[in-house]
């Protein structure tokens, strides 16, 4: 048997489930095939996601974009009852946030209510003093109780007016959407309140060539710091009444691009115990620089941004403020730069950490918790670091590797531009959340909490879900097989797009003005590099996108995150960053259609539409008859053969690498509908 038909057998297996064998019996959620196992016991036994776990643990789904989850960020158990909060962005539209009551004893689909809608960016979710549930915005801090009657009439604000998603910056600059307005934050055991200040922009905003320090960094009302709000005597902060002002604030460190990820030690502030920061470090062209961060925060430290990246790498864009003056040799003078504690893997976005203090998983007592979720294939993963009695990550020599999902290199060691580093060793818990078509989404973990079982609950937002861990006495499966485009695949549409004069100018169009304008610097630059010829460029662009999981369907631009994201629709938010070039850009509307036409034409053929009515979903086939997977009604795909040569009644359409396939064919098979299930457009 070939390996390829190995993969395949193993895929059919896990499909049918490890109950009675029947296919009928998976369902799906949320991306998710769900068979007839679970995960926990009643009544917290929920049905058991196909993630690839560390051995001893498992996933339970307990929630999903079935219960109305539209973009779950933050999760925590309220003190002494069942129920959790959930911070729901609702996506980055503004004022679409919620704060949900979730209920997990409750039946399936009846888990979760609204408390408090029609909020900005909530994102951080505390047990703070005075026994209430604290949350936040992008501009405030607030308490509520949310087992009240009616929530929203408790809400007490304590923090307003900090740096939302609209600012002005010290030189006089508005921005209308900063690009880091989220507020993770955390208080300490006598009260004291850290709040993430994000930076506006990736590498700050100063036009080149820089000559100054970078005044949003700067100052007693620094941005990309943490600020420190002291409470009064009692440690309870006062509800703000109208007109009050806030209570006064500390820089407590700055040079933090974003830290969305803050873990105190519960003994902290004693003397020598941790505060630990994730930093989400600034983005480069390249998939495996420059790495994220922990930081062992100290106060009045300044921890590198946007002068220096990784250990000690001097951010280029400010060589010549780094060679005089008050910042000469910054990123080597330690009296200046505090250094990582630890290196994370490139890209990973840690968006949630914690010290895990319950009793259910003896193995992780008192360990740090690190969740990755970035979209990158250093991402979507549960980190756990063992720590010294002081909570600071034990850190080993170089070389120290990290796992890459779906990678002919599986491993890579830890490095800067001054060569191999050291760094703290991890175990995974989740050991990769990579696509696998029909069996599973991407995962994109964000909140986390430790329940009074000592079950990990996380959130995740690019599925909507919520997600509880507990211990399982099953061995664990195997892994499930990458699921991204062949080189084959990819090499198949490039050559469709660069042999047809109409779909190679769209192509071109999109390069030079799009990508060449507004994406340089992001997304390893779409694969572009120097000396390149225009058909090169052109060529990188293109298999760069089409490598991308989830980005392009061709024939059907509406379904692939490309759109979402440059149009910002749905929970996606607008690429590039702070900046609504749709409004204030003329003919970039008019780009965004070439885009998609691009999309829409690559492949030769008819686009046709799945006919509603009936089922809300329409089964496609092979040509020898297996079963692919099932396609939603109004989805749009490529015709190739409106009457199939060979299999009379049905039509051969072309929408490779689809979120439908359940696994069993593949897109060199080529897939079948009937005739009479689809329509023009």
């Amino acid at each position: 048997m070939s390996w390829s038909w190995r993969i395949l057998a193993v895929v059919a297996t896990l499909l049918l489930g490890a109950g009675d064998g029947r296919a009928d019996d998976v369902t799906l959620k949320s991306g998710y095939a769900l068979g007839a196992k679970s995960c926990g016991e009643a009544p917290l036994a929920f049905p058991r996601l196909r993630i690839d776990m560390k051995a001893g643990f498992c996933a339970g789904l307990v929630a999903s974009r079935d219960d109305g989850l539209r973009f779950p960020r933050g999760i925590m158990q309220i003190p002494g009852h069942r129920q959790f909060v959930i911070a729901d962005m609702g996506g980055w539209g503004h004022d679409d946030g919620r704060l949900l009551i979730l209920d997990p004893a409750a039946p399936a689909g009846q888990r979760l209510r609204e408390v408090i809608t029609r909020l900005s960016y909530p994102f951080g979710l505390a047990a703070g003093p005075g026994g209430r549930i604290y949350a936040s915005t992008d501009t405030s801090i607030f308490r509520f109780d949310p087992l009240a009657a009616d929530p929203r009439a408790t809400i007490e604000t304590i923090i307003r007016d900090l740096p939302g998603r609209r600012l002005t910056l010290p030189d006089g600059t508005r921005l209308s959407e900063s690009a880091h307005p989220l507020k993770a934050f955390a208080f300490d055991r006598t009260g004291r309140l850290f709040v993430n200040i994000g930076a506006p922009s990736d590498n700050c905003l100063s036009p080149a060539p820089i000559t100054q320090p970078c005044a949003a960094g700067e100052g007693p009302s620094a941005l990309a710091a943490i600020w420190l709000f002291t409470p009064p005597a009692g440690g309870v902060f006062a509800a703000l009444k109208p007109g009050d002002p806030s209570p006064p604030h500390q820089v407590y460190a700055r040079g933090l691009r974003n830290s969305m990820a803050l873990a105190l030690h519960p003994r902290f502030p004693d003397p020598g115990t941790a505060f630990l920061q994730g930093e989400n470090a600034r983005d480069l062209q390249d998939v495996f620089a420059p790495n994220e961060e922990i930081n062992a925060i100290e106060q009045g430290r300044h921890y590198g941004w946007p002068y220096c990246y990784d250990l000690a790498t001097p951010s280029p864009e400010f060589r010549r403020v780094l060679q005089s003056g008050t910042l000469k040799s910054f990123c080597t003078t330690a009296s200046h730069y505090q250094q990582p504690w630890s290196l994370l893997p490139p890209h990973g976005a840690p968006l949630g950490m914690l010290y895990y203090t319950g009793d259910r998983f003896e193995e992780l007592k008192g360990r740090l918790l690190v969740g990755l979720h970035g979209y990158r294939p250093t991402g979507s993963r549960l980190l756990a670091y063992e720590v010294d009695e002081h909570g600071f990550p034990k850190l080993s020599p170089a070389p120290v590797r990290y796992h890459v999902s779906c990678a002919a290199e599986p491993t890579r060691a830890f490095q800067t531009a001054a060569g191999p580093a050291r760094a703290a060793a991890f175990d995974e818990i989740i050991v990769g959340w990579h696509r696998v078509n029909g069996i599973r989404p991407q995962g994109a973990p964000v909140g986390m909490t430790v329940a009074d079982d000592g079950a990990l609950w996380l959130v995740e937002d690019k599925n909507q879900t919520v997600i509880r861990i507990d211990r399982t006495g099953e061995a664990a499966p195997e892994p499930l097989p990458c699921d991204v485009r062949s080189d084959q695949l990819i090499d198949r549409l490039a050559a469709l797009v660069m042999d047809n004069g109409a779909s190679r100018a769209r192509l071109a169009t999109v390069r030079k003005t799009l990508v060449e304008r507004h994406c340089s610097g992001c997304h390893s630059d779409f694969g572009l590099k120097a000396g390149q010829s225009d058909r090169d460029k052109d060529l990188a662009v293109l298999r760069f996108m089409l490598a991308q999981d989830g980005w392009i369907y061709p024939g059907d631009p509406e379904s692939g995150r490309l759109r979402q994201r440059l149009r910002g629709l749905g929970a996606e938010r607008q690429m590039p960053p702070g900046a609504d070039l749709i409004k204030t850009e003329p003919g970039y509307a008019k780009l965004l259609d070439v885009a998609d036409d691009l999309v829409a034409r690559m492949v030769p053929g008819t686009r046709m539409r799945v006919k509603p009515g009936g089922p809300p979903h329409r089964k496609f086939f092979a040509a020898d008859g297996r079963e692919c997977g099932d396609i939603p009604f109004g989805k749009i795909v490529v015709v190739t053969e409106r009457s199939a040569v060979n299999k009379p009644g049905f039509s051969r359409f072309f929408r490779p690498a689809d979120t439908y396939l359940n696994g069993a064919c593949t897109d060199d098979d080529g897939y079948y509908i009937q005739q009479q299930l689809l329509v023009p457009l």
